[in-house]
């Protein structure tokens, strides 16, 4: 089944990291944008994540009712459905949500698990991020305790993040101060609490990430910083407590840059800035080839074959898919799914 179990969730998590490849995590905002992200994921024989944001959820549920959660179901039932004709691993996210927004998105979405769970289906999601950055680290990790103690429960992977993630990206800004780079001390703190819970998560360790667009260079990453923290960690603790690490905000990062993150252990890598650009380039060039026949000028009649929005969103589609595949392909993901083998 192409939305994977917790069981195999796992042994793919696990042969990520093992062979220093990840799994790019597509944020998507309606069933076009899924279904683009599926298509890029199969054309590339890759595994991957589609993640909803809370912002993506709201959009989803349209514009008259901006129900995040509502439209995080809506998604994921029908990524559930389509993922089933695609021979690739889907795992299902959510993306950075914050403590005050917890109560109107994550924990619904967790309670609509619990009640397919109890009616014998499958989980509705595979994953969720608690984005607790902005928090002390001490309260950060008192909620993904309490979120990793329930999950646990539910065969959910949870997500955090150390450090903050600077920029933009949907909802949530980072600020210009913020912690932008995860210290060893900080991860010990994380596996101290953490790794006695059981479960899996996910650490979003922050290695001076930018969300939003920039050109290569622009953003300095030092990339040495999870190695230094996963080498905290193992000489503390143990090889079995290495991290399964996230990057987040890469639009810019050099290929160089991803590579030497994925040796220290990255697994999943959030691409959404160049998805956004890649479906709306699309867009506006039809619009602008197209410039006669979508509008209707001067008392003319346009034409309904360019103005047909199925026109532009194929078109849009197949852009996106395009750009889903350069990212399995900077991921070293390309070729490697794990389905059927």
């Amino acid at each position: 089944m192409p939305i994977p179990d917790f069981k195999t969730y796992c042994a793919i998590l696990d042969r990520a990291r093992a062979g220093h490849f990840a799994l790019p995590a597509i944020n998507v905002t309606s069933l076009t944008t899924a279904n683009a992200a599926l298509r890029g994921l199969a054309e590339s024989n890759a595994d991957g994540i589609i993640q909803i944001s809370t912002g993506g959820g709201a959009f989803a549920s349209g514009t008259s009712i901006k129900d995040s959660a509502l439209g995080a179901i809506s998604i994921a039932e029908h990524v559930h459905r389509m993922a089933e004709r695609y021979p690739v691993y889907v795992g299902l996210h959510t993306d950075h949500c914050l403590k005050e927004k917890l109560d109107k998105f994550v924990i619904p979405l967790v309670e609509e698990t619990e009640r397919r769970r109890a009616a014998g289906q499958p989980n509705l999601f595979t994953g969720h991020m608690f984005d607790g950055s902005n928090l002390s680290l001490q309260d950060n990790l008192d909620i993904s305790a309490k979120l990793l103690e329930r999950f646990a429960k539910n065969d959910l992977v949870l997500e955090i993040e150390t450090g903050a993630v600077g920029g933009e990206e949907d909802d949530v800004v980072g600020d210009h101060s913020a912690k932008l780079y995860t210290t060893p001390e900080d991860t010990l703190e994380v596996a101290r609490r953490l790794n006695q819970i059981g479960g899996r998560y996910l650490l979003a360790a922050t290695f001076g990430n930018v969300h939003g667009v920039y050109k290569p260079g622009h953003v300095k990453l030092r990339p040495k910083v999870l190695k230094e923290c996963q080498d905290a960690v193992v000489k503390e603790f143990g090889e079995n407590t290495r991290f399964y690490l996230v990057f987040h905000g890469g639009s810019g990062s050099t290929q160089e840059e991803i590579h030497e993150a994925l040796d220290y252990g990255v697994v999943k890598m959030n691409v959404d800035t160049d998805m956004q650009y890649a479906f709306t380039r699309a867009v506006a060039g039809h619009m602008f080839k197209n410039y006669d026949g979508v509008l209707k000028l001067d008392g003319e009649v346009g034409n309904k074959k360019v103005y047909d929005p199925r026109a532009y969103l194929a078109i849009a589609e197949t852009a996106m898919a395009g750009r889903v595949k350069q990212a399995a392909s900077d991921l070293r993901a390309t070729g490697k799914t794990a389905f059927a083998s």
